[in-house]
């Protein structure tokens, strides 16, 4: 059943899970949305973990909507199909933030009804294809897609891979002992779920390969060639120009997956919360 309120719009989900306030995370996320385009329309799914929203908090958001009960959140990721409250959404992870207005960006993503982003970037604006810490998907041939970004919109090929995803989440266990090789997630991520999904629906329906600015910047320490065993915020230096972050005094223009849940400190959130008029 769907509930389209308006034609467009950012969506995120926040179930609060292991400790990690994510929904202080989509908070900061949808700041930095309202920041560099305000006119654009914010939703975020939650469960019950989130609780006595404030009022300066809930009218950041456009839409607060109640997801359903999950001891695994991300097999709820597919059920945002039917919970946007937008015909058109770009779906973002949480711990993402917007550095400048992407609104161009709708009229190239609907060449297709689904665009799942491809590949990432490091701090210095260039593709990376991670093939060290992503043999897992070289073993198995499957797309280099990556969930923390992704466009759909209301339609029946979109209806179709969500369905698809959905059949994959419930049957898990099989793909994992009998289809995939090396595969040694005990519970399924959505980045490997909808890999499977895109290789079987068809990759050339749910990627765009020549909208190569569709994906973002993904701060995990392998990805910018960093020692690994220690986070980045440990290892470079990182501060807010806004709308701008820069990170090893180089400015961020693309979004900006900065993955340590803790990087968000108050006095960054404050920035935000100031230049928007909230605080």
């Amino acid at each position: 059943m769907f509930n389209h309120k308006e034609q467009q719009g950012f969506l995120t989900i926040a179930y609060n899970t292991n400790g990690i306030d994510y929904f202080e995370l989509a908070y900061l996320q949808a700041l930095s949305l309202k920041r560099v385009m305000p006119g654009c329309k914010t939703a975020v799914v939650i469960d019950k973990s989130v609780k006595n929203i404030s009022d300066k908090v809930g009218q950041i958001f456009d839409y607060i909507i109640q997801g359903p009960e999950s001891n695994w959140p991300m097999e709820v990721e597919p059920e945002l199909f039917w919970l946007t409250p937008f015909k058109e959404t770009i779906k973002l992870e949480s711990d993402i933030i917007i550095t400048r207005d992407i609104n161009h960006w709708w009229y190239a993503l609907r060449l297709r009804n689904l665009v799942l982003s491809y590949n990432c970037r490091n701090i210095e604006d260039k593709i990376v294809v991670d093939s060290e810490h992503r043999k897992f998907w070289l073993d198995n041939d499957l797309p280099n897609v990556y969930n923390g970004l992704m466009y759909f919109r209301y339609s029946q090929q979109a209806t179709e891979f969500f369905l698809l995803a959905r059949q994959l989440f419930q049957n898990y266990d099989f793909l994992k002992n009998h289809v995939l090789k090396n595969c040694r997630e005990e519970k399924p991520s959505t980045d490997v779920i909808y890999s499977v999904a895109a290789k079987i629906f068809g990759i050339e329906k749910c990627t765009v390969p020549t909208l190569d600015f569709f994906n973002f910047v993904h701060m995990k320490p392998h990805i910018q060639n960093w020692p690994t065993q220690t986070n980045w915020n440990e290892l470079v230096m990182s501060e807010i120009d806004l709308p701008y972050v820069r990170i090893n005094n180089l400015n961020q223009y693309n979004p900006v997956h900065y993955h340590v849940k803790n990087w968000p400190t108050d006095t960054i959130i404050n920035r935000y919360e100031y230049t928007s008029g909230t605080n």
